[in-house]
């Protein structure tokens, strides 16, 4: 090999070097991915990465690929922060991207103002995460307080006027539980009873027997993943007919696998179209990249992924080549009615980070969601 040859293979070796330490767009997620969330956190993330990889096969955006960088807090608020840290000082992070759980979220809003870094698309409705406005939290899906408040009104609507609620004890239940006194109070009602339960360690044995001492003909149960599922099981085996509906956090085919034969009927709230109009564009799109990889179907949760997706690229592609954090915030600032398909528009300004107002209910039958 002559000198001359040994100079351009060396020069091009830097440059493929110097290409790939710069080829990469790094996203950070911090969500419980083991734990009691884990069946819907993954789905989101199988609907996100559908985006992603698109985008990615396509040569990615303004040349530089995509890459999350996911660490697991199963759904612990402590290790939520601990992940958001590191992500943000160690990791160097452009933006953060569906963490999942309401106190977690709040968890990491401090790193977030404190690096000027913004969250895109938490898997929360909360309304603290709305308003008053949080600077650095770009919401996609609706709020809890409008699912529970429909769910209730659905509820008095069909002629069910006993109706308990069950939250759990944090800022999720809290936010979800004023939602439906808002649907009790513009239904001129009460509910029979409101009971606690606690988030890690639910005591089944105080609950459901209080459901039953309300005589309830329905129950919107406030909480996430398996405490959910154990609360609606042990309801069952107490003999309870009433009708269940939990929120949207819980639309996951996981949900209804944990839920087995317990799942039939149990209604739950929705924030995005159902995955089986194949007709309306974001579904039809989603579908085919899924088919793409041999996924014969798509889930609730996994559209909320996708959709959360469609959001982060189109605040990259905005953001321009080379983005620093604050070019990611400054450019989602400027999305106005961003069409994510079929008329699901996505807008946000320095005054409003909402993200879509959207809700709907589905029920489970035959182990799917049916509207």
């Amino acid at each position: 090999m002559t000198t001359k040859t040994r100079t351009l293979c060396a020069a091009a070796l830097l440059a493929l070097t110097a290409m790939g330490a710069s080829a990469q767009l790094l996203i950070g997620q911090t969500a419980g991915m083991t734990g009691s969330v884990a069946a819907s956190v993954n789905e989101t993330i199988g609907g996100a990465q559908l985006v992603i990889d698109a985008v990615n096969a396509q040569g990615g955006i303004h040349g530089e690929k995509i890459e999350v960088l996911r660490m697991d807090d199963g759904f612990d608020v402590k290790r939520a922060s601990d992940n958001a840290r590191a992500l943000i000082e160690d990791k160097k992070v452009l933006a953060l991207f569906m963490s999942r759980g309401t106190p977690h979220s709040q968890a990491i809003i401090p790193w977030l103002d404190k690096y000027d870094v913004a969250l895109i698309g938490p898997s929360t409705g909360a309304m603290v995460l709305h308003k008053p406005l949080q600077k650095h939290v770009f919401n996609v899906r609706a709020t809890y307080q409008r699912e529970a408040e429909k769910a209730v009104q659905h509820l008095l609507t069909i002629g069910l006027t006993r109706i308990a609620v069950v939250y759990v004890t944090d800022s999720f239940g809290q936010d979800a539980l004023e939602g439906a006194m808002t649907g009790f109070t513009k239904g001129k009602a009460k509910p029979t009873a409101t009971i606690p339960a606690d988030r890690d360690k639910p005591d089944y044995k105080a609950i459901v027997p209080a459901i039953l001492q309300a005589n309830a003909q329905a129950v919107v149960w406030i909480g996430s993943g398996v405490a959910v599922v154990d609360g609606i099981k042990a309801l069952r085996a107490a003999g309870s007919a009433a009708q269940v509906v939990t929120l949207s956090n819980n639309a996951s085919s996981g949900f209804i696998k944990q839920l087995g034969e317990a799942s039939r009927g149990v209604i739950v709230t929705q924030v995005f179209p159902s995955e089986r109009s194949l007709g309306q564009p974001m579904v039809k799109e989603a579908l085919t990249l899924a088919q793409a990889k041999g996924q014969a179907e798509l889930s609730p949760a996994a559209l909320e992924g996708f959709a959360s997706a469609k959001v982060l690229v189109e605040a990259l592609r905005r953001a321009g080549p080379k983005p620093t954090r604050a070019k990611v915030t400054a450019a989602l600032e400027t999305i106005r009615g961003y069409d994510l398909g079929g008329g699901l528009e996505v807008s946000y300004s320095p005054q409003d980070h909402s993200g879509i107002d959207f809700a709907d209910l589905s029920i489970i039958s035959d182990g799917r969601f049916k509207r």
